[in-house]
């Protein structure tokens, strides 16, 4: 198979899709490896390291998506990559369809294009193995932004986290308690923040509760809890995920209005469009902006600001699928494979991920439907 790894061009996003590892793994079993220059080199990667395990340098992404038969990257194609997408390609990446321009679905059915989704790659246990460690960044990170917004200078109302004796420390409000949840939580305790944690399962609850040793307050979210914790709070953690489907608005508008002045919220849902009511995409650029004096920070691609963490964490977990579609071929590769199947958002020219179909208002069509007759390739 032909692989290409074309360079990232959203705002600021340095991760790529391909480590010279993987590069390795695949030209060592035969497959031809297609990297566009200088994909790498945000991430601390050279185009020398992938020539020397046999990858191809190319000069442009035109040639990259041109004639290559799977396109793996970090980001879902952005508007103008729409074109280079080719009839029937494989592209494999975090695609957030429920949640991005409505556009990119159009393009993906229109060109029969298989999308095949980090995010809801899914284990028969629930386990999300390629949303995980993206989700370990961006919720590390939350707190660090949020931290840095809760500064005067950033708009914020001059928080300290931590706080200092005699002064009360911050106050944390985390809303999920999942990847995000959890490692926005564990990094918030360890700045010393007053945390609270809210989810709606009770066994969930019960293990942070063991996990954080009593130093997190557990609570069951509820409309109640979530308006008294939001009030409450100087930062707002948004870690909400229902996997391929748009995130449920948890804090509606009328609440931001009673945080007070210069409090901050950080939605990591928001590339699944965001749990939190007056949130929108915003870009490493232009991080934040301000509602009812509360300051908001909802980058979509977070991780990308620490690429030579995430594009290695995230790499780790999608390289052996990516070799899979490779040596078996799409089709053979998802019949095997009831994890990958999952992943499978559009094929043919239908959405085979009902949660993304349902959103977005098209017919849902099963993966063993889409796929009745197709060849491995």
């Amino acid at each position: 198979m032909i692989v290409g790894v074309p360079k990232e061009i959203k705002t600021r996003e340095y991760r790529v899709g391909m480590v010279p590892a993987g590069a390795r793994a695949l030209t060592a079993a035969g497959h031809t490896v297609l990297i566009e220059t200088n994909a790498g080199v945000g991430s601390g990667i050279p185009d020398s390291e992938y020539q020397r395990v046999g990858a191809q340098i190319v000069k442009s992404a035109d040639e990259v998506w041109s004639r290559a038969e799977m396109i793996v990257k970090v980001k879902e194609p952005i508007a103008p990559e729409y074109e280079r997408i080719q009839n029937g390609q494989i592209i494999y990446t975090y695609f957030h369809l429920a949640g991005v321009d409505p556009e990119l679905t159009r393009t993906l059915v229109k060109k029969k294009a298989a999308a095949v989704a980090y995010e809801t790659l899914q284990t028969d246990d629930g386990g999300l193995p390629l949303l995980k460690p993206m989700s370990e960044v961006a919720g590390k990170m939350a707190i660090q932004v949020g931290a840095t917004c809760l500064e005067k200078a950033h708009g914020g109302k001059g928080i300290l986290l931590s706080g200092v004796p005699g002064v009360r420390r911050g106050r944390v409000a985390v809303i999920g308690g999942g990847v995000v949840g959890t490692c926005a939580a564990k990094v918030a305790v360890g700045m010393g923040a007053e945390v609270t944690l809210l989810d709606v399962n009770l066994d969930r609850l019960t293990y942070l509760d063991d996990v954080f040793l009593g130093r997190v307050a557990t609570l069951n979210s509820d409309s109640e809890t979530i308006a008294r914790a939001v009030r409450e709070a100087d930062l707002v953690i948004g870690a909400v995920l229902i996997p391929g489907g748009k995130a449920p608005k948890l804090v509606p508008e009328a609440l931001l209005k009673e945080m007070e002045p210069g409090s901050v919220v950080v939605d990591v849902a928001v590339d699944q469009g965001g749990c939190i009511e007056t949130c929108r995409p915003t870009t490493h650029d232009n991080p934040t902006y301000t509602v009812h004096g509360v300051v908001h920070y909802c980058v979509a691609n977070m991780p990308g600001a620490v690429p030579q963490t995430s594009t290695y964490a995230l790499t780790n977990t999608t390289r052996p699928y990516a070799r899979k579609i490779a040596e078996m071929g799409l089709v053979e590769a998802i019949k095997s494979d009831r994890a990958l199947a999952r992943a499978l958002n559009t094929y043919d020219g239908k959405v085979t991920y009902e949660a993304v179909a349902k959103d977005l208002g098209y017919d849902y069509v099963p993966i063993h439907d889409a796929l009745g007759g197709k060849s491995a390739r």
